[in-house]
């Protein structure tokens, strides 16, 4: 039996490391780091301090994200090169990650200031013109009739996109043909988009809602209530000699999920005229 001056017991060890047992236990099973000493008669396990400096550097590794495989590679091995190899692997990895978080981190600013710019506004159900910039959209183009429709379509998009809610929050809108709004047929929307950064997604469900100039108009409730407003959206059109030149566009800013308050509710029209 090995003789040990500075002998650590597996509790002793997880207290100074501030690791687990089962977390100790199972590095020995694996080989990653052995007790120094097993008591043959009631198996208890115990440590050195010259294992401390191994366990460091074990939770530093797993700090900055290698897998306990690469982690037990390295400490097997000790090659400097294959270290460096690891770091920059993961300091890639971690750049993405910071990449992710930043352009999630925009999309909650932007949310932020689109409910702070929603709630100044005064202006209500009366018609507007307004030129607006080319905004990139990931668009389903299909059918939607209703409430559970919308939703199914909204999952179907996400799914498809490769999105996921926080990137997307607050930026969902729908699109009626513009055939039908020249008809008044407001029942029945052609589309489903989602407002994306230019470096969110790059695949064959985004495109763009055109540069131009739009009628808009502001009301305080949701798409349900949607048909008095583009009624009052074309008698301004027509009454300007303006002419519709593409699909609607209709966004719900502020809804049920965000305030129980429905004089709250902010849903905004937007037809492109020339």
């Amino acid at each position: 039996m090995i003789k040990i001056k500075n002998k650590f017991s597996i509790g002793e060890m997880s207290k100074l490391h501030n690791t687990t047992i089962k977390t100790l236990r199972y590095y020995d099973e694996i080989g990653l780091l052995k007790p120094i000493q097993i008591d043959e008669n009631n198996g208890y396990r115990y440590y050195s301090t010259e294992q401390f400096e191994q366990l460091n550097t074990i939770n530093y590794l797993k700090d900055l994200g290698f897998s306990l495989g690469e982690i037990k590679v390295h400490l097997e091995h000790r090659n400097i090169d294959d270290f460096l190899e690891l770091l920059e692997k993961q300091k890639e990895l971690t750049e993405n990650k910071i990449r992710e978080l930043q352009r999630i981190n925009n999309r909650f600013q932007s949310r932020i200031e689109d409910i702070q710019h929603a709630r100044r506004i005064r202006e209500l159900g009366i018609a507007i013109i307004k030129d607006i910039k080319e905004r990139k959209i990931a668009r389903l183009l299909e059918t939607i009739s209703s409430e559970p429709e919308l939703e199914i379509s909204l999952r179907r998009l996400e799914n498809m996109s490769n999105m996921h809610s926080s990137v997307f929050i607050g930026g969902v809108g729908l699109t009626i043909d513009s055939r039908q709004i020249k008809n008044e047929k407001f029942d029945e929307y052609n589309s489903i988009f989602i407002l994306v950064d230019k470096d969110d997604i790059r695949n064959e469900f985004v495109t763009t809602l055109p540069q131009g100039k739009y009628a808009c108009i502001y009301y305080r409730g949701n798409h349900s209530d949607s048909p008095e407003y583009y009624k009052i959206l074309l008698s301004y059109i027509k009454e300007n000699g303006l002419q519709i030149i593409g699909d609607s566009i209709e966004r719900t800013i502020i809804d049920d999920y965000i305030s129980k308050n429905k004089e709250d509710y902010l849903t905004e029209l937007q037809i492109p005229v020339i």
